[in-house]
């Protein structure tokens, strides 16, 4: 895990940071469709599985951005990781429960695929929060794939200071050529502005396009 520490004081985003976090915290949310027929195209062709190749997916769009990839080191400093991984729900669906797990993230589909089997497999009897050798690195996601949602909020109730990205999706319908998924991302507004934002969507997209 490698990282750069951020001076708050001489960093060009600072005094917007403090705003936000000192004065006026707040989280952003956001839900748009995303056109994932090429996946679904792509998954077919490789033998691959819908919910690790979107996580690779939105994974990849995240660590392309500075913005979505700060935190805090273990003393409190404010830190910006050259790479982070998705911290995900796995849903069992014998006893309707889920584990959350961590995948290392690759910029090879193929590869994240591969390791996110590995995982599922190997953590099989884990429920809720048991793992226990989480990476600090890391961004949240999960899936809600029974309801295609227009929103979704999801709101971390900590002393506001929660800067990793939170991503989300719904269950993907076709509507005449194309297979609509709704994604929503929340993200502290002390890191990242709605232009941030609205770009996450345009890369999850131009990432998928270009499978």
């Amino acid at each position: 895990m490698h990282y750069e520490t951020i001076d708050i004081e001489t960093w060009q985003r600072g005094k917007l940071f403090r705003f936000f976090t000192d004065r006026l915290r707040n989280v952003m949310s956001m839900t748009a469709d995303i056109d994932v027929t090429p996946l679904a195209e792509y998954i077919r062709k490789n033998g691959m599985k819908f919910y690790p190749a979107m996580i690779w997916a939105v994974s990849k769009a995240v660590n392309m951005r500075p913005q979505f990839r700060y935190g805090w080191d273990e003393h409190g400093n404010l830190i910006r990781w050259d790479r982070v991984s998705p911290y995900y729900a796995d849903f069992h669906k014998e006893d309707e429960s889920f584990v959350k797990l961590v995948t290392e993230y690759s910029d090879d589909a193929a590869v994240f695929h591969s390791r996110f089997l590995a995982d599922r497999k190997k953590y099989g009897d884990l429920r809720g929060f048991d793992l226990t050798d989480v990476p600090r690195n890391t961004f949240d996601v999960s899936c809600l794939p029974w309801v295609r949602y227009r929103s979704f909020d999801i709101h971390v109730f900590d002393e506001g200071k929660y800067l990793a990205p939170v991503v989300t999706w719904g269950k993907y319908e076709r509507f005449g050529n194309k297979t609509l998924l709704p994604l929503s991302m929340n993200i502290h507004h002390a890191v990242a502005d709605g232009w941030h934002l609205s770009r996450f969507f345009a890369d999850v997209q131009e990432i998928i396009d270009n499978l």
